[in-house]
């Protein structure tokens, strides 16, 4: 007879097993957030491996996967609830990390084809045992959870495990067919790392400590892996992580800025969304390829926008901190909310997004006005505040992400060019050849506003410099450096780097008998062009290609000198007043021009 059911079972099991879940590591986050939720402070990874014959090679291949807790266990009903795709006990529990009611079923059997559960609550010799399996399902031999039944738990957790307790709860995938690493050591690889950030706030202040072990079949006695999961924070702000040396027991990051709170009105309450700002320090970011190092790596792999739920990460969005741009990695940004507030994140039941956040990722706050069909940013708001679309206050959200990674990549731009400026000084340079330029023009009786206080002790010079970039902007420590190298070496001209809210490429002053010339960082024209510049002139390499582009990066710097050195020369008054003002004009022009590029 025909079947006309109306999900016809064998579209149910597919669903089971193609639920979407990242890889085994997200999927385990799943069954460790269940532990959490029934109260444990004690949650064991442990993979059992079993020798396989590949050929003429005997190796081990992960066989098993169990996570074993020490929470509050479960009774016969909860554990029926909790193998059923859609309930639980904590179905829109807002005070937790559950609630969808989709974790233990939907993780285990992406994974593989059978989930077999021990749960107790008075003694290990009390467990009750259900299961689930994809097979049984899909022939029709299962068609409800199975009752729960007194079962002793198997030897090998016996043995492996080390958090059994009076009451706790042990999963089981005894044919993890379905996960990508086939090893014990590269499931754990790479998962630690995941789950050491998704949980850092729990193993940070140790409300939770995560196990995460590995053994052979015939050894029980003998871990091939025992570890415990370490925080993993991508805003480096926590004393102990997984950030390798020197800064593994250290920030390796500060924080920036106050962190700003976004209060939402939702369903009759108030919520607040909190997004905090971190920085790398400055040891970190010195000498040479700092990104190469292991805690640069480090860096790269947890580059992006932290999104937690709670105390639980969601996801790391890496849209909005690109990791092509090696900038990014120095920066961190966290946005967190309360579970109350799921329907406006959208945050999906597996836990892995927040998608009403995330589709906004990687898209320029001014184009995405036309995205959605309006002509300006406020009018977007205004038509969803009359709306009542949810959406609404993600756009302050996204307004608070969007300014500060620009303000930190300025910053962190600025004070990386300051190392490279002071570094690239010799007779060859830029502002050494503008300096015999103006001596030149100054023998020809050319003067300059400037030229007066050459006659300054170096000392002067140097304070009086210092005190000028500064002011502008330029980090104090940086603007040391360059001002000691400009008086000993009785320089005419000295770039900072800084971001600016003018509308100019780049601010002149005289200071110290220099004229400083400070790049704003902010324009458009220095992305596309300083910084394409001075990061080829940087790269390791020999051959034309390299000195084509320090002749090209010194020939910008020689035609900024030579404006500087005009400007300097016009008398005071309203000749230097419309050349400055000129200045401003060609900044607004360009940064039409490269806006458009």
């Amino acid at each position: 007879m025909p079947n006309y059911d109306i999900v016809p079972t064998e579209l149910i099991v597919k669903a089971m097993q193609d639920s979407g879940f990242r890889n085994a590591a997200y999927a385990l986050a799943e069954l460790i957030d269940n532990a959490v939720q029934a109260g444990a402070n004690k949650v064991e990874l442990i993979c059992i491996e079993s020798e396989s014959v590949l050929g003429a090679q005997r190796r081990g291949r992960l066989s098993q996967i169990a996570v074993l807790d020490n929470g509050s266990g479960m009774d016969a009903t909860d554990l029926r609830r909790a193998l059923q795709f859609g309930n639980g006990s904590h179905l829109n529990d807002r005070k937790g990390i559950g609630r969808f009611g989709m974790g233990l079923p939907n993780s285990s059997m992406s994974q593989g084809g059978r989930v077999e559960v021990w749960s107790w609550q008075d003694g290990i010799e009390n467990a009750i045992f259900s299961y689930l399996d994809v097979q049984e399902i899909a022939s029709r031999d299962l068609r409800v959870v199975p009752e729960p039944v007194k079962k002793d738990i198997p030897s090998i957790w016996n043995k492996a495990g080390e958090s059994f307790s009076e009451s706790g709860t042990l999963v089981v995938w005894p044919r993890p067919d379905r996960i990508t690493w086939k090893t014990s050591r590269a499931l754990i690889f790479n998962t630690e790392e995941i789950v050491g950030r998704i949980y850092r706030r729990y193993l940070n202040e140790r409300r939770a400590f995560i196990r995460l072990a590995a053994y052979r079949d015939t050894e029980l006695d003998n871990p091939l892996i025992d570890k415990k999961a370490v925080p993993t924070d991508p805003l480096y702000l926590m004393e102990r992580s997984s950030c390798p040396s020197p800064w593994r027991d250290t920030p390796m990051f500060e924080p920036w800025g106050e962190p700003q709170i976004i209060r939402v009105s939702h369903k009759g309450e108030e919520y607040e969304i909190k997004i905090k700002c971190s920085m790398a320090k400055k040891e970190p970011r010195e000498g040479h390829n700092p990104g190469g190092e292991a805690y640069g790596k480090h860096a790269r792999r947890n580059s992006g926008v932290s999104i937690m739920r709670g105390d639980r990460e969601l996801e790391l969005e890496s849209k909005w901190l690109p990791t092509y741009d090696p900038v990014y990695r120095w920066m961190g940004i966290e946005v967190e909310f309360p579970p109350e507030l799921d329907e406006v994140f959208g945050v999906t039941n597996t836990k892995q997004s927040a998608t009403s956040l995330s589709q906004f990722a990687g898209t320029e706050k001014g184009e995405m006005p036309g995205l959605y069909g309006f002509t300006t940013w406020q009018e977007m708001k205004t038509e969803w505040a009359e709306d009542n679309d949810l959406r609404l206050p993600l756009l302050d959200v996204i307004d608070s992400i969007e300014s500060s990674r620009t303000a930190m990549h300025a910053l962190l731009r600025a004070q990386t060019k300051g190392q490279r400026a002071t570094r690239n000084i010799d007779r060859n340079s830029a502002e050494s050849t503008g300096t015999d330029a103006t001596r030149k023009r100054q023998a020809e009786g050319k003067e300059g506003t400037s030229d007066g206080q050459e006659k300054l002790t170096k000392k002067d010079r140097e304070q009086n410099i210092v005190a000028g970039l500064v002011d502008e902007g330029v980090d104090e420590e940086q603007a040391k450096e360059l001002a000691q190298i400009t008086a000993v070496n009785s320089l005419k001209y000295v770039f900072g780097h800084a971001p600016s809210t003018g509308s100019a490429f780049f601010n002149v002053k005289p200071a110290g008998g220099a004229m400083l010339i400070t790049l704003n960082t902010t324009h458009p024209a220095y992305e596309n062009l300083v910084g394409v510049l001075e990061d080829s002139a940087d790269e390791e390499g020999v051959g034309s290609l390299k000195a084509r582009h320090k002749k090209a990066l010194n020939g910008l710097k020689l035609l900024l000198e030579a404006w500087a050195r005009f400007e300097d020369e016009q008398p005071d008054g309203k000749p230097k007043t419309d050349v400055q003002d000129a200045r401003e004009d060609w900044g607004r022009v360009a940064r039409g021009f490269m806006t458009e590029s």
